[in-house]
């Protein structure tokens, strides 16, 4: 075989490795929190059930539903648990092709992308969820008794966490994007407005249609790229000091 069929070969040897070794992670973790995926489950459901009036519950309208929604629940905490793990096997795959500066470079942007994330995720669980839940149940008219199918009611929770987490990475985004040259610092900051509007629209399309869960994901989105944009002017400064102490090489 040629070196470079060998060199394809190993690289395939070596992901299968790295893919392995993460997925053995995630299931072992998974299988340790098994026993109490009913105690995870009520957990995440807490919002809820804190909302409904007194002696409200929520339901399962499917012969397997209790089974299999509580796994599905630990499945997601067992993802998060070992992601730090999943994320430096990916790092360890790809670090030996980055130079030295792209080493530098990514790995603080893999930790801080981990922990904005679960941020986001934590921001939706404490803050929007008891507001949209209570709101929700106030404005539900009279004779209605809210019993959620714990089914539906987790699929909109790992949209909100979803949505949450990926408006958190933002900053990441801004960063990327002037560090590769893609886009500068001022033509970000001259797109403030059109940011704003683009924000609220994002807001409508992955939440609850009501005004007061909207502006609690437009703000943060907004104020996010915010922080991104002077975080980013200020590694163009410090790339600019640097640039400008290097000595200068005559002929």
């Amino acid at each position: 075989m040629t070196d470079e069929v060998q060199s394809f070969i190993s690289h395939l040897i070596e992901l299968r490795t790295r893919l392995l070794r993460a997925i053995i992670g995630l299931v072992v973790v998974f299988v340790a929190l098994f026993h109490w995926s009913g105690d995870i489950y009520a957990l995440i459901a807490m919002p809820m059930l804190h909302s409904l009036p007194r002696g409200g519950q929520m339901i399962a309208t499917e012969v397997t539903t209790p089974f299999f929604v509580p796994m599905k629940v630990t499945m997601m905490a067992a993802f998060l648990i070992t992601l730090p793990h999943t994320l430096y096997q990916a790092w360890a795959f790809v670090a030996p092709g980055l130079y030295d500066h792209e080493k530098r470079l990514i790995a603080p942007l893999i930790v801080a992308s981990t922990l904005l994330f679960m941020l986001g995720m934590s921001f939706a669980y404490f803050l929007v969820f008891p507001v949209v839940f209570h709101f929700m149940n106030s404005v539900a008219p009279a004779g209605v008794a809210v019993m959620t199918d714990i089914s539906k009611y987790l699929d909109f929770v790992l949209g909100m966490f979803l949505a949450f987490g990926v408006t958190f990475e933002v900053p990441i985004a801004v960063i990327l994007l002037v560090k590769f040259g893609v886009v500068s610092v001022d033509k970000l900051r001259e797109a403030r407005s059109y940011v704003i509007v683009g924000a609220f629209i994002v807001a409508a399309v992955v939440t609850p249609p009501d005004v007061l869960s909207q502006i609690m994901l437009a703000v943060p989105l907004w104020l996010l790229y915010e922080a991104g944009v002077i975080v980013a002017a200020m590694m163009v400064k410090a790339d600019q000091r640097r640039a400008g102490n290097l000595p200068t090489i005559h002929s």
